[in-house]
């Protein structure tokens, strides 16, 4: 998927992912935050078959902690 080897790396890949939204929301099946978290969860549960099907590695050292800090946090972050 994306390069991202830093937080500023994630900070602009979530800016352009914002933008992305904005300027194209036709794109976008989960427009609501309630459908995008579900889409979260449910490609979370199939990612494995994602990497496989695509001939990626899966990531066995994912940080999963933080990632559910970031999506706790935003929830009364401004």
């Amino acid at each position: 998927m994306k390069n991202l080897n830093s937080k500023d790396d994630f900070v602009q890949f979530m800016s352009s992912l914002i933008n992305d939204l904005k300027d194209n929301p036709d794109k976008w099946e989960n427009k609501s935050l309630l459908d995008y978290l579900e889409g979260i969860q449910s490609w979370t549960d199939d990612m494995e078959g994602y990497y496989l099907n695509n001939n990626l590695p899966v990531p066995e050292n994912v940080n999963w902690g933080v990632f559910a800090d970031i999506l706790t946090a935003a929830r009364v972050y401004e």
